[in-house]
């Protein structure tokens, strides 16, 4: 009989000879400046964990203690028998945080943009998206039916063109970008997005998950950045990343959360997020509004690292967030740099295509405010001989 699964042997075997095979480490430690990893203690220069909120005692406390009460898990979808008072006071919670009319959570940002994109467009509409928008967002434009159309990365001119373009030829419209992308650490120009939504009267959606926690008065996002609240419609976010803890958010005018709870189908179709996961997250909202604290470090850290890693002589990009993309170019060359880094204790992972495009392959830096000055020193130690040794700096 046929190999049925020879053509994965061959795929896999492609993926190895062009070293863009993933190899995946192991964690065996709690999050934080320094990881177990296959055995191994590492610098972490890998985790979302931003504000270095994922083992913060708080937040460990508040999941432990919620468990006595709440149990493990939600035991239903949210809209049958899943919806706790606990979610609705964390989602009132995130609407204040966010300063918008309401929120909603999901189990995951991916899951968010699933259920929202599809709810907001269907087969009649057109969506306008960045280029470079996370796979989460042209998932769910896939999902959804509607015509996408991509404009150029970060270009607001661009996208007046596709918006004049396609004029006349749909329903609805709707504009989505990301706030900070993830694999260049570059923000969109969400003032001059909201200018042509508003002109063109487009619904305009932004996925702020790297925003939130990192942007905006202690960490409250992009839209907070700009000074945009009330202009934008849908903010996407994650608790996964600076809040240290798991789900999703979407929050915006009411109205459009109300239709979600209707008919966003990871909300309806999924369990709801776990009583622990719920009660972490108020935690962390707590220790936000009650100091920048943490925020701060983060901005002192990332302005530390990215100006030490320039004099070195490393391309890190268009970055202007804690996101720190060491530009390497060829997978094969990230891959060794990622293992000799590793060999140095320091674990930061390369990244090549499909992740990054072709020829833009890097080791993308992910800064802390868990970091101290001396941890960051030692990584900049070990990229500056492994730098030297692969010839990519003098």
């Amino acid at each position: 009989m046929t190999n049925r699964y020879e053509w994965i042997n061959q795929e896999i075997s492609s993926l190895k000879e062009a070293g863009l095979y993933n190899r995946i480490r192991t964690i065996e430690s709690a999050q934080g400046a320094w990881l177990i990893v296959d055995g191994k203690r590492v610098l972490n220069f890998c985790s979302n964990n931003y504000l270095g909120l994922a083992n913060h005692p708080r937040l460990v406390a508040a999941a432990k203690k919620i468990l006595d009460k709440y149990g493990v898990g939600p035991g239903a979808v949210r809209s049958i028998a899943g919806t706790m008072d606990l979610h609705l006071e964390l989602e009132r919670r995130l609407a204040a945080f966010k300063g918008v009319e309401a929120a909603i959570t999901f189990q995951s940002g991916f899951c968010a943009n699933t259920a929202t994109i599809p709810a907001l467009v269907g087969k009649e509409d057109v969506i306008f998206s960045d280029e470079l928008n996370h796979a989460s967002i042209i998932d769910g434009s896939r999902l959804s039916g509607a015509r996408i159309v991509r404009y150029a990365h970060n270009n607001p001119i661009d996208l007046e063109r596709a918006i004049k373009e396609a004029g006349g030829t749909y329903r609805r419209g709707l504009i989505i970008t990301d706030g900070v992308f993830s694999m260049d650490g570059d923000v969109a120009p969400l003032d001059k997005i909201c200018e042509i939504s508003n002109a063109h009267d487009i619904l305009l959606m932004v996925d702020d998950a790297h925003g939130e926690g990192v942007l905006g008065r202690g960490g409250r996002g992009i839209v907070d950045h700009f000074g945009l609240h009330g202009k934008v419609d849908v903010e996407v976010g994650t608790i996964s990343k600076a809040f240290g803890v798991v789900g999703g958010i979407v929050a915006g005018k009411a109205i459009i959360i109300e239709w979600l709870r209707q008919r966003g189908r990871p909300f309806l179709f999924s369990s709801a997020v776990t009583p622990a996961d719920v009660a972490a997250t108020i935690a962390a909202l707590d220790i936000l509004e009650e100091s920048t604290e943490l925020v701060d470090r983060l901005w002192k850290n990332t302005h530390y690292f990215k100006g030490e890693m320039k004099r070195l002589g490393f391309d890190i990009g268009q970055s202007v967030t804690p996101i720190t993309p060491v530009m390497l170019g060829e997978a094969p060359l990230a891959q060794q740099f990622s293992r000799e880094l590793f060999d140095a204790n320091v674990f930061a992972m390369s990244l090549g295509f499909p992740t990054v495009p072709r020829g833009k392959a890097r080791i993308r830096v992910m800064i802390s405010a868990s970091h101290e000055r001396e941890d960051l020193d030692a990584g900049l130690q070990a990229f500056s001989s492994v730098g030297r040794r692969l010839g990519v700096i003098q």
